[in-house]
């Protein structure tokens, strides 16, 4: 039972990432720099840091919490994802939420669970880790099931269509950048493994374990800020954005922030929930070393629901549907598997 509610709260903070994606579609006169920074500032530093506060222990503070050791890997690992996070925006502008989020998510999902055991030396051919092996591998499956239909839709649909469902629809560019983005935002769960000590501290100190990773998290996400902030920085610059912000009334200049506030308060919500989620996994190991897994698979579900009301896959054939459905199956199997093995 308590597997069951550690999964319930992790879907739900992966239905509001999936869903984080809406209010950017909302802003107006904004490129997507402005838009990307704007609502990195909220999902990266300011909802992370009110996180973190409830995790600190009584009579202590942050500083003393991240000096229990591994805050600057952390904050390395961090900046590393933070290139994830950059090309994941890039992949849902050229391929939509539904196959930009199913690509980048599902091979983030197989990096993140496979690069923090491969480092804990786990065997991947007896027990434990060759059960994860076999979850992982269901995962690629389902994958690579997904990019297919998202050929097949590229096939099926004239450049007008595309540009309907996608303004800057481009399958190949898309592609590229999409795995790029799930490789390099697996660094997220390698950051969360360096600040361990971190963690440990906060539990020490009576905080409980439900918010006792939000410190970590605050510090992965920390590093991230710095790699986005930097890029779209420079690119505001380079394009006069600032000009751009200028030109809009101070009403829809607010209503803007508001929209990408929203936005980043439901993408952070998919690491407050998995860290919930988490504390109810520790009596089962190997769904508990599937969680991040379990999250993006989950946000790869979601996102394409949401791909589906936002008519992202209208005028494709049944064929088409057929083979995304499959993929999407594939990836709950991955799931099942792993909790049924479970003692």
């Amino acid at each position: 039972m308590n597997s069951l509610f550690g999964l319930l709260i992790m879907a739900l903070g992966s239905f509001s990432q999936s869903s984080s994606y809406l209010p950017i579609r909302k802003v107006k006169g904004w490129s997507w720099e402005s838009f990307w920074l704007v609502q990195g500032i909220f999902a990266w530093i300011v909802f992370p840091l009110l996180g973190s506060i409830i995790a600190i222990p009584s009579g202590s503070s942050l500083m003393e919490l991240w000096a229990a050791g591994g805050a600057l890997k952390a904050i390395g690992f961090g900046a590393l994802w933070g290139i994830g996070g950059l090309t994941f925006g890039l992949s849902m502008r050229f391929l939509g939420v539904a196959l930009g989020q199913s690509i980048a998510l599902g091979t983030c999902a197989a990096f993140g669970t496979l690069l923090p055991a491969m480092m804990g030396h786990t065997n991947f051919l007896q027990g434990e880790g060759l059960l994860l092996l076999i979850g992982i591998s269901i995962t690629v499956a389902g994958i690579a099931i997904i990019g297919y239909a998202g050929s097949l839709r590229s096939a099926n649909m004239t450049e007008e269509e595309k540009r309907a469902a996608i303004k800057d629809f481009a399958l190949s560019k898309g592609l590229l950048v999409a795995f790029l983005a799930g490789a390099m935002s697996a660094c997220f769960t390698l950051g969360l493994e360096a600040g361990t000590p971190i963690k440990a501290a906060a539990l020490a100190g009576g905080v409980n374990g439900l918010y006792a990773g939000l410190p970590v998290i605050f510090l992965v996400t920390l590093g991230g800020a710095v790699t986005n902030v930097a890029y779209c920085s420079w690119q505001n610059i380079k394009n006069k954005a600032p000009k751009e912000r200028e030109a809009l009334s101070k009403q829809d200049l607010l209503r803007n922030v508001l929209f990408c506030a929203l936005a980043g308060g439901l993408w952070y919500s998919q690491f407050f929930g998995l860290e919930m989620g988490k504390s109810f996994l520790t009596d089962s190991p190997v769904l508990l070393a599937f969680s991040w897994s379990i999250l993006m698979s989950l946000n790869v579900l979601f996102s394409n629901v949401w791909g589906g009301i936002l008519k992202e896959w209208k005028g494709v054939n049944r064929k088409t549907i057929a083979v995304l459905v499959s993929g999407l199956t594939i990836l709950i199997l991955s799931v099942i598997v792993v909790g049924m093995a479970q003692p």
